[in-house]
């Protein structure tokens, strides 16, 4: 288990940062550790420090059912720290606020309910975290009016993200003005943009951009600098050359009993009334595992090759990786054509291309495409892509650890100029969990499938 020493420097400083300023903002790359480095923060303030009892945590909603709860896990000077998820029916949500823990967590869309909880007025919690606080960067949101009225409630205030201004460096004001209430940039977003920027392109009255002024951008950084930390992974030379995060996905109960009874269906229909050392062969071996893999990623097909979508749990982790990283470019890996298509109609907004052409290698390397999906077997090898982006997600995964060395090495190859951040969405309790558990044994394909695969019949023939 990892513990403080293991902390890098800039974390240190991070945690250092934190502990100085009541209200700060932390401006960190994805896979930068902004979530270990504030959980530190927290443990100090509260168990040495005594200067804290309580912690709201607003996070997306997979950032908040999963991220920080694990997090604490992974650390020996964390896991003592209780979690509350303030999730579920409203009823639930009560519930959870009714219990005692450290840290609660709340996914952004119920902040305007529990601000309703209590009247709007007070909340009974000492410290704000924002994760993610460029979800927050508009003033008209319900969110934004939300925590504006209660954010007198805490004494410490902190703003994680990676891209605090993701469209225009007005995106600030909102996320400066939950720190500081107006002290840095001003109370009022409209005395902002007098003050930085001058009126661009208009529709009839309505202006729809605006354009910073002569040395705006130095100011507002000037203004601001007092309480916000900015890293950029490039800068850390102590960093590895990539980061591999293990997105762990909860099922719901429902979903999870089904697959439960996928499972033990799947290997009766492969095995029963066999023997089980004579019945594992890398054919049927593999076609249990594919079975198991469809349903992992939400939609199973049948004999006939009709496929039958489960559930959609990996689709809506993926959009928040999407929505998190604030424009830059992902290439997500699919393993089943089904899912492919999945993923195309539902991230259509982001004009996701399918790698088949030369051309969607440049427009990529140019910089042109938002989403690009590539299925591992078929671009694994010979591809230069490092250009066009950093950020990597296994929507599916793979036995073949070749497949998934090459596949990687596509983005972190000679040539890049960031910090490589591999994101594997892994739904938890199922064969995900074997397959990535083989990859970091760096186990042959074959072997890490045949063990779980003997596993798994085991656990239903013995």
């Amino acid at each position: 288990m990892l513990n403080e020493s293991n902390l890098h420097n800039y974390q240190n400083a991070a945690v250092e940062h934190i502990l100085d300023k009541s209200h700060c903002a932390l401006f960190l790359d994805m896979g930068l550790g902004k979530t270990v480095s504030t959980l530190t923060a927290i443990n100090k303030l509260m168990f040495e420090d005594l200067d804290i009892s309580s912690v709201l945590v607003v996070a997306p909603k997979r950032v908040a059912e999963s991220v920080w709860g694990a997090e604490t896990q992974k650390w020996g000077h964390l896991n003592h720290l209780k979690v509350v998820l303030i999730a579920g029916t409203a009823k639930q949500r009560r519930e959870a606020l009714s219990k005692k823990g450290d840290i609660y967590m709340l996914g952004r869309d119920n902040v305007s309910w529990l601000c309703g909880q209590y009247g709007g007025s007070m909340l009974p919690f000492d410290m704000l975290v924002l994760d993610e606080s460029s979800s927050f960067k508009n003033p008209k949101s319900i969110r934004f009016k939300s925590l504006r009225g209660v954010q007198p409630s805490f004494k410490r205030v902190v703003a994680l993200t990676g891209t605090p201004a993701p469209n225009s460096l007005q995106d600030l004001w909102p996320q400066i003005y939950l720190l500081d209430r107006g002290e840095r940039l001003g109370k009022y977003v409209t005395r902002f943009r007098d003050e930085y920027f001058t009126p661009g392109k208009r529709n009839g009255a309505i202006i729809y951009k605006y354009d910073l002024k002569n040395e705006a951008e130095q100011r507002i950084h000037d203004a601001i600098g007092d309480i916000c930390m900015s890293m950029k992974a490039k800068d850390y030379l102590d960093l590895p050359g990539r980061i591999e995060n293990i997105i762990n996905i909860p099922m719901p109960l429902d979903i999870a009993d089904k697959y439960a009874e996928f499972e033990r269906e799947q290997v009766l229909q492969l095995f029963e009334n066999q023997n089980v050392e004579d019945s594992i062969s890398a054919v049927n071996a593999a076609a249990l595992s594919n079975k198991l893999l469809q349903f992992a990623n939400g939609a199973v097909y049948d004999a006939e090759k009709n496929v039958h979508v489960i559930h959609d749990l990996k689709i809506e982790a993926i959009k928040e990786i999407i929505e998190d990283t604030n424009g830059k470019p992902i290439l997500i890996a699919w393993t089943y054509r089904s899912d492919m298509h999945r993923l195309k109609e539902s991230l259509k907004k982001y004009k996701p291309r399918e790698l088949k052409t030369d051309q969607d290698i440049q427009d990529w390397n140019d910089g042109k495409i938002r989403v690009l999906m590539m299925h591992p077997a078929s671009g694994g090898h010979g591809l230069n892509l490092q250009a066009g982006g950093n950020n990597i997600v296994w929507f599916g995964q793979t036995w073949s650890l070749e497949l998934e060395q090459q596949f990687n090495a596509r983005l972190d190859r000679q040539g890049q100029q960031n910090v490589v951040v591999i994101n594997k969405l892994c739904i938890k309790g199922t064969i995900d969990l074997d397959v990535i558990k083989a990859q970091e044994r760096k186990a042959k394909g074959q072997d890490g499938l045949m063990e779980a695969v003997k596993a798994k019949i085991e656990k239903y023939l013995k």
